[in-house]
């Protein structure tokens, strides 16, 4: 058999603070230039373990990167009424430059109700159905992609990959990944194949792709003998399962210790794509301040 080396390991956290850096050194910029500092707010509804800890992690990377948060925690109980009031008052607030609703909400409130309500200009997570249909359609560009993917396309330039000509494999047809990311990849001139639970044979679809984006949710569903030996793996899944002594891990949608004897280049869970979509996310709502603030240089410059 052919002897294939190991897999270069993707390091997420490694990009991910390197991203901070560049953010952090614009703030720096903006602040020594008595500029006003991005700011990030963030609603979180009820107190699902899983999202109030990511929540932490935004704040605690805002303090970092010298952002001004605005923290909305309220109750599961809220009423949609109540929420969206909490939306228009953070549209309306001059120094909120982009809104994220922790997902998901509870069930007696209408996620996309909610979603649309989000500024255009605020929508620092991509997910209004406008800034969708901007980056689907060829010359319009979004006022935000969503964190996720555009974290998974980094990952990819950052490690030197190849996009262009290549094919990828989307695993997931989700709002929050699997869409835009094949969105982004197929602006970026990739072949693109969305596979999801219908797929017919999909190990033989997966085993196609230079570029693998796994992101279904199946714990370890991607074996090893899936891969095309040399392929990128990026490993969008976040899965706890049993770790055999009485605890849990956290493992991806791929079979990481099989994955990385056949695969040219492969993200770790933890450690791969999660850390990098937090960078974005304040990269995101930098670049949401940078267009407030020259598009308010240029209204108060006209109107004097």
């Amino acid at each position: 058999a052919h002897q294939h080396n190991m897999a270069r390991i993707i390091d997420g956290k490694a990009i991910a603070a390197t991203l901070r850096a560049e953010i952090k050194a614009e703030v720096d910029a903006i602040i020594s230039s008595n500029g006003r500092v991005p700011g990030l707010a963030v609603v979180l509804v009820g107190n699902r373990p899983d999202s109030a800890t990511y929540v932490k992690m935004k704040k605690r990377v805002a303090a970092e990167l010298g952002f001004k948060s605005f923290d909305m925690e309220v109750p599961a109980s809220v009423t949609q009424e109540e929420l969206l009031q909490i939306v228009t008052d953070l549209n309306n607030n001059p120094e909120v430059d982009s809104i994220l609703v922790q997902l998901p909400l509870p069930s007696h409130i209408k996620e996309a109700n909610i979603l649309d309500a989000i500024s255009l200009e605020k929508d620092v997570d991509g997910f209004h159905p406008l800034n969708v249909g901007f980056l689907a359609m060829r010359g319009r560009t979004p006022t935000s992609v969503s964190c996720t993917p555009l974290g998974c396309i980094e990952l990819l330039d950052r490690s030197g990959i190849t996009i262009s000509g290549k094919k990828a494999v989307v695993l997931g047809r989700s709002n929050i990944v699997g869409m835009p990311v094949a969105m982004l990849l197929l602006a970026r001139d990739a072949t693109v194949t969305m596979c999801h639970s219908k797929t017919e044979d999909l190990p033989s679809v997966v085993r196609e792709a230079d570029i693998v984006i796994a992101a279904l949710g199946r714990p370890q569903l991607v074996r090893g003998d899936w891969i095309k030996p040399g392929a990128t793996v990026i490993d969008v899944g976040i899965n706890s399962v049993d770790n055999g002594k009485g605890g849990t891990k956290l493992v991806g949608d791929v079979h990481y210790e099989e994955a990385v004897k056949v695969a040219g280049a492969i993200t770790p869970v933890p450690g791969g794509v999660g850390p990098m979509t937090i960078a974005i996310l304040m990269r995101n709502t930098l670049n949401c301040c940078k267009r407030r603030s020259s598009a308010a240089a240029t209204s108060s410059s006209t109107s004097s």
